[in-house]
């Protein structure tokens, strides 16, 4: 069958691939356009796309006669993938969950202990030679240790988060999530985001990207929050409004943020690379060797079920 890869992945993975199917790889590292999108669905039995190729309705409506079966997505967030479009199209959908848990629960951790610590605006002084040395009063932040920690979706990485704060920081957590949940470590459930947030020193978004989830986090979120708590966000931009974001940290309604994700990836406001108080990372989530790796054989696990006529492994 003809698999066709959207991005460069880690060799292991491609050779795995080559083993089984008749491959064309992408060598380009950018998002695909819709040009190259729809020839993927009209060329190709199999698709490996991944963040940011958007395969809208239109894609699928422009692709007309559709000869994949089958996106296999190297990722567990598919908001870029219109599943009910690629579902009337007859094209099945599958994601990477659990092989990106851990790795995205610890960038949320380098993401609070960097802002709550500012480690980031602490290096640019170091590197810009502008350090005159210690002293009682420099650079003092937030004491994390003993802290409560608010997760707005307690799923498999709103879990994982959560338990890092509890077992390594010794912090209270309280959560949102849609329906109810009792993780294995003390955790009050609320009933609203805002009751997180009022609640809360760091409040850390772990809920998935899409229609349901956009602008989630607005200025309502930010006004219940108190003027020393930050925002982490290691999810899908889109789900924090960034307008709402710069206003309530112009207006010191919050004290900072951590970003991994931008509502206009790779787009990043300057009113947020201009401000010390916010850290700023280049969707690291996933950026290990191990798990990317991991979500490469955890796609082809889900190709390879598919031409051998058996279920999904993991699909949406």
């Amino acid at each position: 069958m003809r698999l066709f890869i959207s991005r460069p992945l880690p060799d292991t993975v491609i050779d795995r691939a080559r083993a089984g199917f008749d491959v064309t790889l992408r060598t380009d590292t950018t998002s695909m356009s819709q040009d190259e999108m729809v020839t993927s669905l009209r060329d190709f039995d199999l698709v490996l796309p991944t963040l940011g190729d958007f395969y809208s309705a239109d894609v699928f409506t422009v692709a007309g006669d559709i000869r994949a079966k089958l996106l296999a997505n190297f990722g567990v967030g598919y908001n870029h993938i219109d599943v009910d479009a690629a579902r009337a199209h007859g094209v099945a959908v599958s994601n990477t969950p659990g092989a990106v848990t851990d790795a995205t629960a610890d960038t949320a951790m380098t993401l609070i202990l960097m802002t709550a610590r500012r480690a980031g605006e602490g290096e640019r002084m170091v590197r810009a030679g502008r350090w005159e040395g210690w002293h009682p009063t420099q650079m003092l932040g937030l004491h994390v240790t003993g802290k409560t920690v608010g997760i707005i979706g307690m799923g498999r990485i709103g879990e994982a988060i959560a338990a890092r704060c509890h077992h390594g920081f010794g912090m209270d957590v309280v959560f949102f999530n849609r329906s109810p949940k009792s993780p294995p470590f003390p955790a009050q459930q609320m009933d609203s985001i805002q009751d997180v947030a009022r609640a809360c020193d760091i409040l850390v978004i772990a809920v998935p990207g899409g229609v349901d989830t956009r602008h989630l986090i607005g200025a309502g979120t930010f006004a219940a929050m108190q003027p020393h708590a930050f925002l982490i966000n290691i999810a899908r931009g889109e789900i924090v409004d960034e307008a709402a974001l710069i206003a309530a940290l112009d207006a010191e309604q919050i004290a900072g943020a951590g970003l991994d994700v931008y509502e206009f990836e790779p787009k990043v406001p300057d009113a947020l690379i201009a401000r010390e108080d916010v850290t700023l990372l280049p969707h690291l989530g996933t950026a290990t060797l191990e798990v990317r790796t991991a979500m490469g054989m955890l796609a082809l696990d889900n190709l390879e079920a598919f031409a051998a006529g058996k279920p999904l492994v993991s699909p949406v």
